[in-house]
């Protein structure tokens, strides 16, 4: 049985389904390099023991090779389907989404995502028309049933540009690295103008790969006055924009700990002054090969 916490808020999509507002993600530390069939153990515990603490939304992906762990803790956790939000994206397979998807649900042993996401628009070697169609699959499997919501991730206003053009769905959400190193500020606008919602990955980037930069005294002094850590202060940060926040750790009591993001709210200036002293310092933590010229937009 779940422990008792503050609830995890939620948002609402543009497709009238809502979203836990804090996930546990599957990827980064987790992303295996090996043989996709040897069952990592630890991470099957660790997600269990996620769910366990009421984490309820779980992020994945093809790529990781770590669907069938999530699965396999899905199953075992033996929490009601229905209670659980579970995530998974298209990388390898962009001719064919559907193909792509079924073959994850096989491994998540499930009917359905709650999110279906594009991974990153680079398959499309900047032809909008590849977007388009990639987006036109992804509109199937929502009308079949096998996605409940579909999204993107890691695409600029120019890839959500193109896909507009010629979508019956608008996408309910926008999968990004976002934190005060890396804020999107132009991206995010046009989200908001199209009712795009935006998820964050590698939202402690600033507490963690980028420590040292110039918000560290600032989190320090919240952290005291909150009585929680760093970590915590920038998943609130996301949560207080109305942003999603993707974490991980195979540690319990870290997992344990996150979850006081959900027992406080900063204030508006503190939030403005997080995101003023953010600005002044760039950081990238992922894909910086790949997307690194779209930090602007």
């Amino acid at each position: 049985m779940a422990k008792i916490h503050t609830p995890i808020p939620s948002l609402k999509l543009n497709d009238g389904n809502s979203i836990p507002m804090l996930a546990y993600g599957t990827g980064t530390a987790w992303f295996k390099k090996g043989d996709e069939s040897t069952i990592d153990k630890d991470l099957v515990s660790s997600i269990k023991t996620a769910i366990d603490l009421g984490y309820y939304h779980l992020d994945g992906a093809e790529v990781y090779k770590t669907e069938p762990e999530l699965g396999l803790a899905i199953k075992e956790s033996k929490i009601e389907r229905s209670k659980l939000y579970v995530v998974t994206k298209v990388m390898g397979n962009w001719a064919d989404p559907e193909a792509a998807l079924k073959t994850s649900l096989k491994k998540l042993q499930t009917d359905y995502v709650d999110l279906y996401l594009i991974h990153a628009p680079y398959f499309a070697e900047g032809d909008p028309q590849k977007l388009q169609t990639a987006w036109a699959a992804l509109e199937r499997l929502k009308e079949a049933g096998l996605a409940k919501s579909i999204g993107v991730s890691n695409y600029a206003i120019k890839d959500l540009e193109a896909t507009l053009q010629t979508a019956k769905i608008v996408p309910a959400i926008n999968q990004i690295e976002f934190h005060p190193y890396l804020q999107h500020a132009p991206l995010l606008a046009f989200h908001k103008k199209h009712g795009i919602a935006t998820s964050a990955y590698g939202p402690l980037t600033a507490v963690t790969k980028a420590a040292g930069g110039p918000l560290d005294d600032f989190y320090a002094t919240l952290s005291k006055k909150y009585a929680v850590s760093s970590g915590e202060i920038a998943l609130r940060w996301c949560i207080d924009q109305d942003i999603v926040a993707i974490t991980t750790s195979s540690k319990e009591q870290r997992l344990s700990d996150y979850l006081r993001a959900a027992t406080f709210k900063l204030t508006p200036v503190e939030v403005k002054k997080i995101n003023e002293t953010g600005e002044t310092h760039h950081f990238r933590g992922f894909w910086q090969n790949k997307f690194a010229a779209d930090d602007k937009s």
